[in-house]
């Protein structure tokens, strides 16, 4: 606070050497675990380097790998009772096939009045029932089929939800970056949503500043403008600055910043990204002149 005063009363004596201030901030991934289980490896320490999409952690997989071997077994027995159908129709077919053509005998026979009707009738009725008999067969071997084709896909659905788990058993960083702060250690036992560690990219960091309406006209999104560290005992540190963001809303002046115009009642807030060299840390003061 005391630093504050002094930036204060300096630029009452003289012009400011600085249009905003703010403090340097990075964008901040507190990673969570998204299965319950022993912490195997945990391959993370505070102040180490992370790549995105690589894995830096694994949680016990045993019990989630013995489920998808057990219903990799129950699949394999329901395919063992699918039927075959051409086998099991073949007879029924064969002899309906033969009923067929004793009735086209018998049908030219009557027609030529060397056979009695009932002959053909006869012959007609055995055509019938064996058709039915056949379209029950197939009725019934296809239903047979369809269930054990369900059964078979559900336990596909259920093999897919436990590759999904064992997928999220293994631990990644969602971005390159910095570990921040780490929560747990090898051997913990996390539950599902139990925080396991902070990154943030440090090379892209960015200056939350704050301006007042009258500033405003001055800026733009993807202006340039110039960034200086504050160290403290007049030691700065200047980077190229890019305007990557302003408020549409303006708030009252946080306790901690000061303006242009010392202390406005509403400001807006704008972020201005740098590259970072490794001299910016967050939280750091910082001072914007466009």
């Amino acid at each position: 606070m005391a630093g504050l005063m002094l930036m204060l009363s300096g630029c009452k004596e003289k012009e400011c050497a600085y249009d905003a201030t703010g403090t340097f901030e990075a964008t901040e991934v507190t990673v969570f675990a998204e299965q319950n289980g022993v912490l195997q490896t945990f391959d993370v320490e505070e102040g180490n380097e992370v790549s995105a999409d690589v894995e830096v952690g694994l949680i016990d997989t045993t019990q989630l790998w013995l489920k998808v071997q057990q219903l990799g077994a129950t699949k394999r027995v329901y395919q063992s009772q699918r039927p075959d159908m051409e086998k099991q129709i073949a007879a029924t077919r064969e002899q309906l096939a033969k009923a067929r053509q004793e009735q086209q005998r018998y049908r030219e026979l009557v027609a030529d009045g060397a056979a009695p009707s009932k002959m053909l009738d006869d012959v007609t009725s055995q055509v019938a029932v064996l058709q039915k008999q056949l379209d029950a067969q197939v009725s019934s071997l296809s239903n047979q089929l369809a269930t054990l084709d369900s059964q078979s896909g559900t336990i596909d659905v259920q093999v897919s939800q436990l590759q999904d788990q064992l997928r999220k058993c293994h631990i990644l960083s969602p971005v390159s970056g910095t570990v921040l702060e780490k929560y747990v250690e090898r051997g913990e036992l996390v539950a599902t949503g139990k925080p396991l560690f902070k990154v943030a990219d440090m090379r892209r960091m960015y200056l939350r500043a704050y301006l007042t309406s009258g500033q405003l006209q001055q800026v733009k999104v993807g202006q340039e403008v110039r960034v200086f560290a504050d160290y403290g005992n007049g030691q700065k540190h200047e980077y190229q600055g890019r305007i990557s963001w302003i408020s549409s809303r303006s708030e009252f002046t946080p306790k901690t910043i000061l303006t242009d115009d010392e202390r406005a009642d509403l400001v807006y807030a704008v972020k201005v990204a740098i590259e970072n060299d490794g001299f910016a840390k967050i939280g750091m003061y910082g001072e914007v002149k466009f």
